[in-house]
């Protein structure tokens, strides 16, 4: 499975690793995905989502349906 948030859309970040001598290493920065079950009352049903915990904690405070609206995106987009 991707590393990608399915509403933010938070993918890795790719950087570099600098040791103390200076030397440069690719290194790869993982957003915080966690794996969710959430209500959708339009479905009727629940849905599993992976999604950030900042998206968790925006779904949290002002809802779903609202943060999905605020995101420019469809049901059909996320399920």
């Amino acid at each position: 499975m991707s590393r990608v948030c399915k509403i933010s859309n938070k993918k890795p970040l790719v950087g570099n690793k600098v040791s103390k001598s200076n030397i440069k290493t690719k290194r790869k920065q993982f957003p915080n995905l966690q794996m969710k079950k959430i209500y959708v009352p339009e479905l009727g049903k629940s849905v599993k989502l992976k999604l950030s915990t900042t998206a968790l904690k925006t779904i949290d405070k002002i809802g779903f349906m609202q943060y999905v609206k605020k995101q420019k995106l469809k049901l059909s987009d996320i399920i």
